[in-house]
């Protein structure tokens, strides 16, 4: 009798423990933000393999061309640019005057190239507001809307405003640049031609709705890290 007891009581616990057993961290479904599902949807997660970019930038506005290239290593934080035949080294955890100034153009060049990843890098300086079913600026077309703020000190475009525009897929189609957060758009263009490229996905042209300025990528390239 004292023996079949125990095994009742035996089964009473075993059934108790799983009952009351909690899901570890690594076990439970983590939502992710919106901003770090547009990043994600652009390749953000593989972002951390990458050695080595290179890019070439360039605007067209009416009759006018301008370029510059860029090296950068995301590793050891060297940037190479080269532009109206000056090719310049210099690293970014070691800026002075010169350098803070050619560094300023690299981040807005690599901002319009990685915007997405902004959204992650840069998540404790900003504010958001997410909406859906808004008309998109240019194509007219509903889409979800992402505006981000930046804060009012710090960085290169402080108190600055981004409004993003994208479907089910995460994936940018338009966005608006408002200066100062202001109403009116400094400048709206489009998000278009994407590459796969080691698994960033990146659009190399955005235009106004006119097409007299165009902004694009040409001689992309990623180095991946060595395993």
């Amino acid at each position: 009798m004292k023996k079949s007891i125990l095994i009742a009581i035996s089964f009473a616990c075993f059934f108790s423990c799983k009952e009351t057993k909690k899901e570890t961290p690594s076990e439970q479904q983590i939502e992710l933000s919106i901003m770090d599902k547009v990043a994600s949807a652009h390749g953000f997660n593989n972002f951390k393999n990458v050695k080595e970019m290179e890019f070439t930038f360039n605007v067209d506005r009416d009759t006018s061309h301008f370029q510059r290239s860029w090296t950068w290593n995301t590793v050891t934080h060297q940037v190479e640019t080269f532009s109206n035949d000056e090719r310049i080294s210099y690293n970014r955890k070691n800026l002075d005057s010169t350098t803070t100034t050619i560094n300023s153009g690299f981040i807005n060049d690599k901002y319009w190239l990685l915007a997405p990843f902004n959204l992650v890098w840069d998540k404790d300086n900003i504010t958001y507001d997410h909406q859906i079913d808004i008309h998109a600026p240019i194509s007219n077309t509903p889409m979800q809307r992402l505006t981000i703020v930046y804060g009012s000190e710090g960085g290169y475009t402080p108190g600055d405003a981004y409004d993003f525009y994208f479907g089910s897929d995460f994936i940018i189609r338009e966005w608006v640049y408002r200066r100062g957060n202001q109403k009116e758009a400094s400048m709206s263009t489009t998000w278009e031609n994407y590459v796969d490229i080691n698994g960033l996905k990146i659009a190399e042209m955005h235009q106004n709705e006119d097409g007299s300025f165009k902004l694009y990528f040409t001689d992309l390239k990623v180095t991946s890290k060595t395993p």
